[in-house]
């Protein structure tokens, strides 16, 4: 079937049937895994015309793999983009983007409220390498407006956000950075592209964790980058070749694997999420619950504006604070008590000490993330034993 034709079918059937048709070299329906490091040449000649970037070909892997290739294929086609660069992790994934587009003397503005693993190479890596990290609310563009001077060149933000579920208006945030010349990087992890398209919004690149949705099983580890062909190949030839931050072939596999359930697992993990909101929100010991998708989150109405579903992450403040967490999170049975999120399993964890412990106390307060704060990374096990299993633990809590 023709791209063109392609386009016209649903996410779902995309997903499933893949951008690209079967393998091209053996005619596999599934894409093999090209389990090798180095890759031989016909000729002399070729393999200089290879180097020189005048022929398409495969030197190493580090600099390209035909399963990488297949993966990055079907990532830029849901996103929308033009190219896509496969990566060793998430992280990997936003280092490779940010040290192609950027240099030392200058500036990056970022939303305040991302994944600790960011915000600690925003703070202390990048420091070293002379690179200023401007943190703003990104909730007010007027915030966002003031942080920028002739020194930007990225506009970094996490939608909805790590963990606190903020919405960032994607096409402002876009508007923003364009007027002085920089570019917007949105990481799409939470929603993926299932529930959000950046780059139909104005976004420049898109990142994701694909450890996460992508994976869906929290059995690899994987990033990728999505824009412009021009970006993803310099980011490939220059900053990927040169800190080596690759994907294995096999975890390539995997992750192409994922894809063809995402959307399926995405509806499960929306579907569950927004009846154990709905449950929260009603528990006296439960002061507040944080999920794009009920009527009371304060950027619900963008949510929907920019979201086609609201993904599988709620956080929720206990009355109770940190010992209430940590008595919850001690008595859950069913639920798993663990980082990273994005699994099939639900996880449960602790922000403020655990996946954002990079952030200080002050920074902490700043964005919202309090002690009584508990992340819930909603699975597909059948969403009646897991607001029991909510239900047995929240008894255990003090009044």
């Amino acid at each position: 079937m023709k791209e063109s034709e392609l386009r016209k079918m649903s996410f779902a059937t995309i997903c499933v049937h893949g951008s690209g048709g079967p393998d091209p070299y053996t005619r596999a329906l599934n894409v093999p895994i090209y389990q090798s490091s180095t890759f031989a040449f016909r000729s002399a000649r070729e393999g200089a015309e290879i180097f020189a970037g005048e022929r398409e070909g495969y030197v190493y892997t580090r600099l390209g793999n035909p399963t990488l290739v297949a993966f990055e294929r079907e990532m830029a086609f849901l996103e929308g983009g033009e190219a896509a660069l496969a990566t060793a992790s998430g992280m990997a994934a936003t280092t490779t983007v940010i040290l192609t587009l950027m240099r030392s003397g200058e500036n990056l503005v970022a939303s305040d409220t991302l994944y600790g693993g960011t915000h600690e190479l925003f703070r202390h890596t990048l420091s070293k390498m002379g690179i200023e990290v401007r943190d703003v609310d990104a909730t007010k563009p007027e915030e966002v407006e003031a942080a920028f001077d002739a020194n930007t060149r990225i506009l970094f933000i996490e939608t909805p956000s790590n963990p606190t579920l903020k919405i960032i208006d994607i096409a402002k945030m876009a508007e923003i950075a364009h007027r002085h010349g920089a570019k917007l990087v949105v990481d799409n992890t939470f929603a993926t592209p299932y529930y959000q398209r950046p780059l139909q919004f104005g976004a420049d690149i898109v990142v994701h964790s694909a450890t996460k949705y992508i994976g869906g099983h929290g059995d690899t580890i994987g990033g990728v980058i999505v824009g412009p062909k021009e970006i993803i190949e310099k980011a490939r030839r220059e900053t990927l070749r040169d800190l080596g931050g690759c994907l294995s072939p096999f975890n390539a596999w995997l992750l192409l694997r994922g894809l063809k359930t995402l959307p399926v697992r995405m509806e499960r993990h929306s579907w569950n999420a927004m009846r154990i909101a709905q449950y929260l929100s009603f528990h006296p010991k439960v002061s507040k619950v944080y999920y794009p998708g009920l009527r009371i989150h304060p950027q619900h109405e963008l949510a929907v504006k920019q979201m086609t579903g609201f993904g599988g992450m709620i956080a929720f403040e206990l009355k109770g604070g940190r010992r209430a967490g940590e008595i919850l999170m001690d008595s859950v049975k069913l639920m798993t008590l663990a980082v990273s999120l994005g699994d099939v399993d639900t996880l449960i964890e602790h922000p403020a000490s655990m996946t954002h412990s990079t952030y200080t106390r002050e920074e902490l307060e700043k964005v919202g993330i309090t002690e009584g704060l508990v992340r819930l990374s909603v699975g597909i096990e059948d969403v009646n034993d897991l607001i029991n299993d909510l239900s047995q633990a929240l008894k255990k809590v003090p009044a």
